[in-house]
């Protein structure tokens, strides 16, 4: 796709069960440790560098407990997000709905969009976001769990972004078992 509208903003939206999800899960086989999770900071920053334009950074929270995780949501505050605390029925996913529906708003409107989640929930949305206005699209995260149909949206303008690699967000190296294009493989972290 090509620049983005002038004075147009970076929608930065933030799956935060899903990455931590895919992060403990999937890579660690276990709850992440503080140091171990995502500088959210960082995410913010390469979304800003990324497309060269403002971000409005959007971090979506599951708080049908009817409980606010204080302390996370003053350091996102801090880092400039605003989070968005969903609450729903049981068996509703309050994250993925509030997420769908920013995304369907967003297509109302100028502005490119950052999602970082790999759920497939989101593709019809994704897909809508790419046709039509000159708007660009990125999903980050771990792309070895991206859902597959992502892959499918490439060819129509989706960028795909790697939450350690493109975007820095830990600071060691994660253990992550993924497929390395030989022509940037370096044996040093192997060794």
């Amino acid at each position: 796709m090509g620049a983005s509208m002038a004075g147009a903003v970076t929608y930065l939206i933030i799956d935060g069960e899903n990455i931590d999800s895919t992060l403990g899960q999937q890579i660690l086989e276990r709850r992440p440790n503080s140091e171990e999770r995502p500088r959210w900071e960082r995410l913010r920053q390469f979304a800003e560098d990324q497309w060269g334009q403002p971000v409005t950074a959007l971090f979506f929270l599951n708080a049908s407990s009817g409980a606010l995780p204080t302390p996370f949501i003053r350091a996102l505050q801090s880092m400039g997000y605003r989070p968005v605390p969903l609450s729903g029925g049981p068996g509703q996913k309050v994250v993925d709905i509030g997420i769908q529906r920013t995304l369907d708003a967003i297509g109302r409107r100028r502005g490119d969009v950052l999602l970082a989640s790999h759920d497939g929930d989101f593709l019809p949305h994704i897909g809508r976001l790419l046709t039509g206005d000159d708007r660009r699209v990125g999903v980050v995260g771990f792309p070895e769990f991206f859902n597959a149909g992502f892959a499918g949206l490439v060819d129509s303008g989706l960028t795909l972004f790697d939450l350690e690699l493109d975007a820095g967000c830990f600071t060691s190296v994660l253990p992550r078992v993924r497929i390395i294009p030989v022509d940037t493989f370096d044996p040093e972290p192997f060794l």
